[in-house]
């Protein structure tokens, strides 16, 4: 059980890594505008339900790490908001996806709206320009429908739309906040310091719009791919 939970945890940890790399690098990376999405959130999705929350957070954590080091360099950034942010987003969705589907589908849609309300506030406040707030928010409406459709046709992966909307949306709060309050105290990667409180508000939204389509759309069939395969594990 150990090894399996060692090697599970490692391919999870490769895998993402290395897409996250080449993602930042434009390969894997879908860009409308000057938006540039995230799918490789799939990868610890996916881990974290077929085979346990331990497996795909010790996966996403490492992996992020791994990732940021080659992307910027900022071992204390990482580990004080990346891998954080990471370990509980899919630690959260691998152990919201197997709880009772009852009453998913209207917390799923509580859940994406705020998203959505945070981009109409900060177009309202001009912090975001027309064609970034209608691509983030366009994301988000796009992921907001599938959710829909998914739950009412295929009722078992209510509790994992569910889990997908929360766990994301606890993580990207992690991100924008985190980000936030480092720059108060430390330079970040690109420069900045003391960036104003809005800020967070779009880091968090930023990070939420860009992956939430994937975790809808993708991690399902990837889910599906790896259970039919016969590859069973639970921490």
């Amino acid at each position: 059980m150990r090894a399996a939970f060692i090697t599970l945890s490692s391919l999870n940890a490769a895998l993402y890594a290395v897409v996250g790399y080449f993602t930042y690098l434009g390969i894997f990376a879908p860009i409308v505008g000057v938006v540039r999405f995230w799918p490789p959130v799939v990868i610890p999705a996916a881990f974290a339900v077929a085979f346990g929350p331990l497996v795909g957070a010790v996966g996403a954590a490492i992996g992020i790490f791994i990732s940021d080091m080659l992307i910027h360099g900022n071992a204390f950034l990482s580990l004080t908001v990346g891998v954080p942010a990471n370990f509980i987003c899919f630690y959260l969705i691998g152990y919201l996806s197997r709880l009772e589907a009852r009453r998913a589908v209207p917390a799923s849609i509580g859940v994406q709206l705020l998203p959505i309300a945070a981009v109409i506030i900060l177009l309202q406040a001009a912090l975001l320009d027309f064609e970034t707030a209608l691509i983030l928010g366009g994301a988000c409406i796009v992921a907001l429908a599938l959710s829909f459709i998914v739950s009412i046709v295929a009722e078992r992966w209510r509790s994992y739309i569910f889990a997908a909307s929360a766990g994301l949306l606890v993580g990207s709060l992690i991100v924008g906040f985190g980000v936030w309050l480092f720059s108060q105290f430390f330079l970040l990667p690109t420069g900045a310091q003391n960036l104003p409180l809005t800020a967070a508000v779009i880091w968090f939204t930023w990070t939420y719009s860009t992956e939430i389509p994937f975790l809808v759309a993708l991690a399902p069939p990837l889910i599906w791919a790896l259970k039919q395969a016969g590859w069973r594990y639970a921490s």
